[in-house]
C-alpha cells in the first residue's frame, strides 16, 4: 500500500509540475538575481497571483527620490497583494558599477524594503526578458529611469507611466487599485 501511495504521489507531482508552469503568466516565467545577494528571485514563485509595480531605477538619477514614494506605495498596499519590484539599470548611465553602492542608496539612503534586483538592461536587444515582455505588452520600453509598469494579478500589463509620474499620482494609484481588483 505504501508503494502504491508513493507511486501515486510521484505521478501527481510529475503531472502538477507542468500545470504550474502553464498557469504562470509568460511575464513571470523568469528569474532575476537579487541585489547584494547570491540568491535569485523566481518571479513565478514569488509573484504569481500578485499585482506588481515594476520600475527601472537608477541611484544617481534626479528621479531617485521616488524610491520613498514607491516604498510608501508598497507599505500601503502590500497586505492587499501588491509587490513593487525595483530593477536597477545603467541603460541611461546613472547607476553605479558597484553593487554595494546601489544597495546603499536603495536600502540605507531611501529605506527600501521591497524586492530589488541586480542591475539589468531594460531596453533594446540586451533587455532582460522581463522588460522585453513588459515593453511588448505595454507597447513601449522605458525611455528613462523610473518608468513604472503596473501588472495585474493575471500577469498582464494594465498601464505604464513615465518617470515624471510620481508614485502618489492619482492615475498610478488608480491603475494599482485596478490591478488589485478594487
Amino acid at each position: 500500500m505504501k508503494r502504491y501511495l508513493l507511486a501515486a504521489s510521484l505521478v501527481f507531482a510529475t503531472l502538477a509540475g507542468p500545470v504550474h508552469a502553464q498557469e504562470c503568466p509568460a511575464l513571470l516565467q523568469h528569474e532575476l538575481p537579487k541585489l547584494r545577494s547570491k540568491d535569485t528571485i523566481d518571479l513565478c514563485e514569488a509573484f504569481q497571483g500578485k499585482a506588481l509595480v515594476v520600475v527601472n531605477t537608477a541611484s544617481f538619477c534626479g528621479f531617485a527620490p521616488q524610491f520613498k514614494g514607491l516604498e510608501a506605495l508598497y507599505q500601503r498596499y502590500k497586505d492587499e497583494g501588491l509587490v513593487v519590484l525595483g530593477v536597477p539599470s545603467d541603460d541611461f548611465f546613472q547607476e553605479s558599477d558597484d553593487e554595494a553602492e546601489t544597495a546603499k542608496v536603495c536600502y540605507v539612503d531611501y529605506g527600501v524594503t521591497f524586492p530589488m534586483t541586480q542591475t539589468q538592461a531594460v531596453r533594446g536587444s540586451d533587455a532582460t526578458p522581463l522588460f522585453r515582455e513588459l515593453a511588448e505588452q505595454a507597447g513601449g520600453a522605458p525611455r528613462w529611469n523610473f518608468y513604472k509598469y503596473v501588472v495585474g494579478r493575471d500577469g498582464r500589463v494594465i498601464d505604464y507611466f513615465s518617470s515624471k509620474v510620481k508614485p502618489d499620482d492619482p492615475e498610478l494609484i488608480g491603475a494599482i487599485e485596478k490591478a488589485l481588483g478594487k
